[in-house]
């Protein structure tokens, strides 16, 4: 076990920097089977994930998931792969590098942001390691999740965790665990979805749909449900939707276990029987597009709600790296970084503090 200490030039006279660490799940490599089974691995080993004992899940993991399911999960990661790769991290970086520049023009301290995954390059131990060897003596840690789950932010919290466990001198450090009723972050959803209704007309419904997890993870104490509700109400209260003009569900599920409902696919494919022929989906939970929303949710449950007898499907995009969501994180970021502010530096333009993203 090795332990790190800051290098010297962070420990010479100056200002301390400040480190933002942003971090998402992660994606595969490219889309090909070897690379989606080595993502997976990494995905499915994490006990946060699949909260089953390890001497019952390790076997089916390998004997059954990974020899199978990776050449199918590459078909639709092909489906979605764009010029600049995976989505996903393709946008991540986008974002950073827009929070990155807002933060340059108005943090009162000079600065680092980085983005990192937890189950893929670029690798959150690094991540944190490039802010320690930049100078950043304190960290601020904002998981891409709007909703506290404990297999998402649970998780990052255990990787940080552990990587700091190997470090000598420890950072001041804070973490974000949710932001699921920000006022900031309802807004920019509202505006997103005005916009798009703006552009291409309003549809009959607007379903939210969020990411699933297993129901038990629920009655164990996660509180994702209920903050996946109080987004959903709070967002359709600013659309000022009417009761029966928005509904939610949950996307996504895995596995043989009940997870929460209802499924969005069963949704979905009921609509048009109830009269409902015309939706608009937005995925709340998802700070950037991915796999999820680009593949799950904008192709197949636009064909199967189409195949049931709907006659238009809108798939509302995530905030990704739109300069309203890079202002809203940013805002975020200063409304935590408070008290971090070196006194005597409050009016100094970005290039009299140093800042540096």
């Amino acid at each position: 076990m090795r332990y790190l200490s800051p290098p010297a030039e962070s420990v010479t006279p100056g200002p301390e920097r400040i480190g933002i660490l942003l971090v998402n799940s992660g994606t595969p490599e490219a889309p090909t089977a070897a690379a989606v089974r080595a993502f997976l691995a990494r995905f499915l080993s994490d006990p946060r994930v699949v909260e089953l004992p390890r001497a019952l899940w390790l076997p089916v993991l390998w004997g059954v998931i990974l020899p199978l399911r990776p050449a199918r999960v590459a078909r639709k990661y092909r489906r979605i792969w764009g010029a600049s790769g995976s989505p996903l991290r393709d946008l991540s970086q986008r974002l950073r590098d827009g929070v990155a520049a807002m933060l340059a023009q108005r943090m009162l301290a000079p600065l680092s942001v980085e983005v990192a995954m937890l189950y893929s390059a670029p690798d959150l131990p690094q991540a944190l390691q490039r802010l320690c060897e930049g100078g950043a003596r304190r960290i601020l840690v904002l998981p891409l999740f709007p909703q506290y789950c404990a297999a998402t932010t649970g998780a990052v919290y255990d990787q940080v965790s552990a990587e700091l466990r190997r470090w000598r001198w420890l950072p001041a450090l804070h973490f974000i665990s949710d932001y699921h009723q920000h006022p900031g972050y309802i807004d920019a959803l509202r505006a997103s979805i005005t916009e798009h209704w703006a552009a291409h007309g309003r549809t009959g419904h607007l379903l939210m749909s969020f990411h699933g997890i297993p129901e038990h993870y629920v009655h164990n104490g996660d509180p994702y449900f209920s903050q996946c509700q109080t987004t959903a109400r709070l967002l359709a209260d600013e659309l000022m939707l009417r009761d029966g003009e928005w509904s939610v569900s949950f996307q996504s599920r895995f596995g043989p276990r009940e997870w929460l409902r209802p499924y969005t696919s069963a949704v979905l494919q009921g609509m048009p029987a109830r009269g409902v022929r015309s939706v608009s989906v937005v995925c709340p939970g998802f700070a950037v597009d991915c796999l999820e929303t680009l593949e799950e949710i904008s192709i197949e449950n636009r064909e199967l709600f189409m195949h049931s007898g709907g006659e238009r499907y809108d798939y509302i995009a995530a905030l990704n790296a739109g300069p309203a969501h890079a202002r809203f994180m940013t805002d975020l970021i200063a409304q935590h970084c408070q008290g971090w502010t070196p006194a005597g530096q409050e009016n100094l333009p970005a290039t009299a503090r140093g800042t540096s993203a």
